[in-house]
């Protein structure tokens, strides 16, 4: 019975059961799906569209929920009973097996382009896309000021901090050999305002040079945060 209504479902969508497979695995892999960040990614972005009640049929009974944001063009998929923006808390209680922990350094560099983020928010230096653009050198200044650390010194670790970034879609770069020079230039997505919530940017402020408490359960609120899981982050009158 399952088998016969998935088929007939894709048949309406106009897909095989082996692209919605493709496009299922990548949103679960990855948790999230930039339609502007690959070839591939345009791809699975435009084929989840055509699927989008699907998708989302298939992934509620694990307690998976989507935000959308037609926008600025990309998918997240959040564990169970985490905080969605827009969206009530789920009431069951959950024990972060879908969660991966972030390290010391993740976390930090995080926080930091949430900060840069706003500042250039503020100064209206966001291109058409949402995003901003930083150097590394600025993050590691920014690193230095507000939590008395630094971007790691081995280029091996700096490959990686980085790319584990841009994993999770909260920025972007260009180029693999210069990811460890001072000039590199990054260009960090609005998705950063999913991933640090004001409460943990506001302790980070008052805080001084301390991370904050916190790990992948990173999450936006108040000004930044859309009203419902599938609107932008900015408001029309912003566009």
């Amino acid at each position: 019975m399952i088998e016969q209504a998935l088929e007939e479902a894709l048949a309406q969508c106009k897909l095989t059961r082996s692209e919605f497979s493709e496009l299922l695995v990548r949103l679960l892999d990855y948790g999230v799906i930039c339609r502007d960040e690959s070839n591939i990614e345009t791809v699975l972005y435009d084929r989840f569209q055509r699927c989008e009640p699907l998708i989302r049929e298939w992934v509620s009974p694990l307690g998976l929920r989507l935000q959308h944001d037609r926008r600025f063009q990309f998918i997240r998929v959040y564990p169970p009973g985490a905080e969605v923006p827009g969206m009530p808390d789920q009431e069951e209680p959950h024990h972060g097996g879908f969660r991966a922990r972030l390290s010391q350094q993740e976390v930090a560099a995080i926080l930091v382009l949430r900060v840069e983020y706003d500042k250039s928010l503020r100064e209206g230096q966001v291109d058409d896309q949402g995003c901003v653009a930083l150097t590394l050198e600025a993050l590691e200044l920014g690193l230095r000021n507000l939590l008395n650390m630094s971007l790691p010194d081995k280029l091996a670790e700096r490959k990686q901090l980085l790319k584990k970034l841009r994993q999770l879609r909260l920025i972007q770069f260009s180029g693999e050999e210069s990811e460890a020079v001072v000039e590199t230039l990054l260009r960090v997505r609005p998705t950063i305002a999913q991933f640090v919530s004001e409460a943990a940017l506001a302790q980070l402020l008052e805080g001084g040079a301390e991370v904050p408490a916190v790990d992948t359960e990173i999450k936006a609120e108040a000004r930044l945060t859309p009203s419902s899981e599938d609107q932008s982050l900015f408001a029309e009158s912003q566009e």
